[in-house]
């Protein structure tokens, strides 16, 4: 499969290998006689699956059996909620650290449930930048901290992941998650929702250290206490089936490509061929993020004449590019580049936006 130049936010685009057998085991499950979308979630199929899944997540991130693997439904935001369910006890505080409009959401839902304060935050910038370590200042005892890793919004992303001693780090990963390579065991708990780099909507995928997992208060209801999930094996209730196939399906591709090394430095590749399309252009495109918090998924910028912003989307979508308007909160250009898009999409683009900088600028 050629150049697709589809460069959604999410839903986002998938590797054609991985397409390619959705489609060609759609009517049939591995010889079965099922088709997938039929496959029953207590069937030996899907349990090998599911923990095929589980397995290969903890392989590719590094992690032992010291952590669980929950699949969920309810997106990241149901996690924002989740979350302090399940970790913020009365008289507690939670520690929230604000780039962008996903974590704004996920420290407003901790807010209704318990104490919850910023412990830092970049909305002075515009979040045109992550929490330097300077500004911020954790409560005396807080029950976790919580971070946003990538701000798909404004194109911010944590390269470096904050100091935060013994306290539990907890972070929505939904938009980079398997993009690259992380500590994955700094964190207690990462969270995210399938539909950027990991498959498609209806999934969320929740990693917790099993240690913090056996303190959850016992107070949420058992459909939104991790507890239930983790003891049922992520069968509490019916799981999102199709949905944890196609993750499944991902994380072979990850694998065959070479694992998350191949995969980081291919994303580095594609993210500097559009960087370089906006840092070389004379201040015709100018970047939204400040260069050392660039986001290596979403690159955002805006034309100096913001004018023709309208017409670079209108040509672009007839040149066969899709999903490149800004967020509605901010407006401007977006490009994601997720693992679903390659190389060579990212190269005709870049190569569509020098040849619109020839004719308008």
């Amino acid at each position: 499969m050629g150049v697709r130049g589809l460069f959604n936010a999410g839903p986002a685009a998938l590797p054609a290998p991985v397409l390619e057998q959705v489609q060609a085991e759609l009517n049939d499950y591995a010889g079965s006689g099922i088709s997938v979308l039929e496959l029953s979630h207590r069937s030996d199929a899907y349990q090998a699956l599911n923990a095929e899944v589980q397995n290969q997540l903890k392989a590719l991130l590094g992690l032992d059996e010291s952590y669980e693997v929950l699949l969920l439904t309810g997106g990241a935001s149901q996690q924002f909620v989740m979350i302090p369910l399940n970790f913020l006890p009365p008289g507690g505080i939670a520690d929230y650290l604000l780039t962008g409009l996903w974590s704004e959401k996920a420290f407003e839902a901790a807010r209704q449930i318990g104490m919850a304060r910023v412990a830092g935050s970049s909305i002075a910038t515009g979040y045109r930048r992550v929490v330097e370590p300077q500004d911020i200042h954790l409560s005396t005892q807080p029950m976790y901290v919580h971070l946003t890793s990538n701000n798909t919004i404004h194109g911010t992303q944590w390269h470096h992941w904050p100091d935060v001693g013994a306290v539990p780090l907890v972070a929505d990963m939904t938009s980079d998650l398997l993009s690259r390579r992380i500590d994955a065991d700094r964190f207690h708990m990462i969270y995210a929702s399938a539909q950027k780099n990991l498959g498609i909507a209806g999934l969320t995928v929740v990693i917790i250290r099993t240690a913090w997992l056996e303190q959850t208060i016992m107070t949420p209801p058992a459909i939104l206490h991790y507890a239930s999930h983790a003891r049922h094996h992520s069968c509490y209730n019916t799981p999102p089936v199709v949905a944890v196939y196609v993750l499944a399906l991902v994380l072979r591709w990850i694998n065959d490509m070479g694992g998350l090394p191949t995969i980081e430095a291919r994303t580095i590749v594609k993210a500097d061929t559009i960087y370089r399309a906006i840092d070389t252009s004379d201040g015709f495109y100018q970047g939204c993020a400040e260069v050392g918090s660039r986001s290596l998924q979403n690159m955002t910028f805006r034309l100096e004449r913001v004018a023709l912003e309208r017409d670079f989307l209108e040509e672009a979508k007839k040149a066969g590019f899709h999903g490149l308007a800004g967020h509605r909160s901010v407006g401007g250009i977006r490009v994601s580049i997720y693992n679903g898009v390659g190389l060579e999409d990212c190269e005709a683009l870049a190569a569509f936006m020098k040849h619109f900088q020839c004719c308008y600028g």
